[in-house]
């Protein structure tokens, strides 16, 4: 059977060969075991479904917790010439009457199904009718009360496999899961330590960077200027932080979509839509935003604020890329988000015992945010991976920027801290230290300080920029609360003893990224009509990297163009007859100019 699956491999999708763990995960599922793989995004999981459900007699069933992602994950598969659709709330009771007939006529192979319809008596009913082989657990995390994304509805899945049958193959699929929440996924679906099939958590076309102690805006809208035409996400904690940051790019002639939970579903849906059908090239969102799509050709994902957790860091970093490019993820840190972070949790209505877990997890978010080391190793490790060696592309393991002595001028904003007994907070603390003369200043009498004054020579937004340097190398503390103030480090006080230096490195820039190749830019251009022309998404007619491949090889007829990854037959005689004709016009208009 795995020869079987192979040929559908290449015919279907575009594949000589399968990924690391596919092939290994597709044998066990299709000798009817109970497996869970443990892959990274953009590591092929849903083959290991649809590939299996060309070969089972039924059905393959798959479990997904977003509704608006089915419709995209349907549509995607039917491109590639597979029989598929999906049943979740955003039906009538009409369709989906019609959809769970055409399932007990097998005019499907593949059914996308929301959690919540395992509750459904009715449902449940009519799908006694229906041949299943396959239950496949997207997000199988979700299972997990210790997940990042514990879903209630998971809950009901056991029941529902017992409901099913024993006979049939079932498959838990993730990215995100450490030791802990993959064993208890295991022990939810009764799945053996021998069936799982972990193929590591490194992306290595996935540059990882931890911008700290600068000017977050500024460094956000630099980047994205120089990476103009190129899709991206920026991730805000908050509503009001995402509403901010649009009108800051917007008012930099920056296009842009916003995306949370304040804005009605009308609006979130439409500019979801511009951002999936390339109209516009930036998202700024909360994290509701991204598994919502199947996106594979972003290119960069910023986050603008520190996530909770490793996890969801993780799994939102990791929508940059999917399709195998080389893309960014960069994490905007400031001690702040700490603070916001804990209050959130404080205010919580988790337990005792949650709640000191997600202590925890902020604890280790935190570190890997301070971390001089390889930052993918340090992902790596957080999930029980081991890495033999560093990554060689994260900021740093290629960080070259010179290092420049600011003792001095730290010395000066610690004595002025202590001397204003660590009572005050970063935007006081600033004036004192340029000299300010407003009526607080003088109201505590902060201007008869020694230290008042030492840094007039500089701008306060400088200062106050150097001040988040110095807490987010941990020399300067914040202290808990609505208001929070400065307070030494004991890394402070050996700077102020003259046992220490204070090394700061230079400002870092954004690289400017721009696509030069004019053909690539004629195909992106090609592949936007044909998306608009069959209402689906660009990244479903052909990949980046597909767009590439065929840039690089320009094949000459269609037999050719099945040697490009990502190329099956159904796509080729769907889109193969207009590509070619643009490539035999750019061959034939390379030649003239050679002439």
């Amino acid at each position: 059977m795995l020869k079987e699956a192979e040929e559908h491999l290449r015919q279907y999708f575009g594949y000589d060969r399968f990924l690391d763990g596919q092939e290994k995960i597709i044998d066990k599922v299709l000798q009817h075991k109970r497996v869970m793989g443990i892959m990274p995004t953009g590591g092929g999981k849903s083959v290991c479904y649809q590939i299996p459900s060309l070969i089972h007699d039924g059905i393959t069933i798959v479990i997904s917790p977003l509704i608006s992602l089915m419709k995209d994950q349907v549509d995607e598969v039917r491109e590639a010439g597979l029989s598929a659709t999906y049943i979740n709330s955003s039906l009538s009771y009409e369709e989906t009457r019609d959809r769970m007939k055409g399932l007990q006529n097998k005019e499907y192979s593949l059914l996308y199904l929301a959690p919540e319809r395992l509750g459904h008596t009715e449902f449940l009913k009519q799908l006694k009718n229906v041949p299943v082989s396959l239950i496949a657990i997207d997000e199988a995390h979700c299972l997990s009360q210790w997940g990042h994304d514990f879903r209630p509805s998971y809950m009901d899945i056991p029941k529902f496999l017992d409901f099913v049958g024993k006979d049939i193959s079932v498959l838990a699929l993730t990215a995100t899961a450490t030791p802990q929440v993959a064993t208890d996924i295991c022990r939810a679906l009764s799945i053996p330590d021998e069936d799982v099939v972990k193929t590591g958590f490194a992306r290595k076309n996935l540059t990882f960077s931890v911008v700290k102690g600068q000017d977050r805006d500024a460094y956000t809208i630099d980047y994205v200027k120089k990476h103009r035409g190129q899709p991206g996400i920026i991730y805000a904690t908050t509503r009001k932080e995402v509403e901010r940051l649009h009108q800051r790019l917007e008012k930099e002639n920056i296009q842009a979509e916003k995306y949370h939970g304040g804005m009605g579903a009308d609006e979130r849906a439409s500019g979801q839509e511009r951002f999936v059908y390339d109209e516009v090239d930036v998202m700024v969102a909360t994290t509701a935003f991204g598994m919502g799509i199947n996106k594979s050709n972003v290119r960069f994902v910023l986050h603008a604020q520190m996530p909770r957790n490793i996890e969801s860091y993780y799994q939102e970093a990791g929508r940059a890329g999917r399709d195998g490019a080389e893309s960014d993820c960069v994490l905007l840190f400031a001690p702040q988000d700490i603070q916001t972070h804990q209050f959130l949790i404080d205010q919580s209505r988790l337990d005792d015992q949650r709640k000191e877990n997600e202590y925890q997890k902020l604890r280790q978010m935190v570190n890997y945010c301070h971390s001089e080391d390889c930052l993918q190793n340090q992902i790596l490790s957080y999930f029980g991976d081991v890495a033999e060696e560093p990554c060689g592309i994260c900021l740093h393991c290629t960080d070259n920027r010179s290092l420049q002595d600011v003792t001095r001028d730290a010395q000066m904003v610690f004595s002025c801290v202590k001397r204003m007994r660590e009572r005050y907070g970063k935007t006081l603390v600033t004036q004192v230290l340029t000299g300010s003369s407003n009526q607080k200043i003088r109201q505590f009498r902060l201007n008869t300080l020694s230290t008042y004054g030492l840094l007039k020579k500089q701008p306060q937004k400088n200062v106050t920029e150097f001040i988040d340097f110095l807490v987010a190398h941990e020399y300067l503390a914040l202290s808990e609360g609505a208001y929070p103030v400065l307070k030494l480090a004991n890394r402070a006080l050996d700077v102020l003893q003259g046992k220490a230096k204070v090394m700061k490195k230079e400002t870092l820039v954004a690289k400017t990224t721009f696509n030069e190749d004019p053909l690539f830019e004629e195909m992106r251009q090609l592949r936007l009509s044909l998306a608009k022309q069959h209402e689906i998404a660009p990244y479903m007619v052909f990949s980046d990297q597909t767009l590439k491949e065929l840039c690089t090889y320009l094949p000459e007829s269609e037999p050719e163009m099945l040697k490009i990854k990502g190329i099956g037959q159904q796509k080729l005689e769907t889109f193969g007859h207009e590509f070619l004709e643009v490539m035999k016009r750019y061959k034939t208009e390379a030649q003239q100019e050679k002439v």
